[in-house]
């Protein structure tokens, strides 16, 4: 999604709030697997080396996937700081892998996505929900 340059450093993980409501809401269906095809997918297309967001979004989605069941019973609310904390592990996750390949600085701008991913979540539950119930989904 292009955004401006000034909130480009704002920019939420899209791809995994995405995953982390499917995980969620169809453990059966959406699962570690279809995380690392979608980070393969991710890092051919932002030509980053290979397999570091695949690898990032696997251990998250694996979080997600292993509690499903006691994170589903969380409000909206609560679920979104788990979120935060899984946008952080994968951005830190993504930090490691680039700074072993390229040696890049740490920066803590680069922890401002975790924030806007956070807020993001409630939106983005209700509106997935919807798509899913009224697609009758299952």
């Amino acid at each position: 999604m292009p955004l401006p340059i000034q909130a480009d450093l704002y920019r939420p993980d899209w791809v995994l709030i995405v995953l982390a409501y499917w995980t969620m809401a169809l453990p059966h269906r959406v699962n570690v697997g279809v995380a690392f095809l979608t980070g393969l997918a991710m890092d051919i297309l932002l030509g980053t080396a290979l397999g570091i967001h695949s690898f990032a979004l696997s251990a998250a989605v694996y979080v997600l996937a292993a509690n499903y069941q006691r994170l589903r019973n969380y409000s909206v609310w609560q679920q979104a700081i788990i979120i935060g904390l899984l946008s952080s592990m994968y951005h830190l996750m993504l930090f490691w892998l680039q700074h072993l390949l390229t040696d890049i600085p740490f920066q803590f701008a680069y922890l401002w996505p975790v924030v806007s991913s956070m807020v993001l979540w409630p939106w983005m539950f209700w509106l997935l929900r919807k798509a899913r119930r009224q697609l009758s989904i299952t």
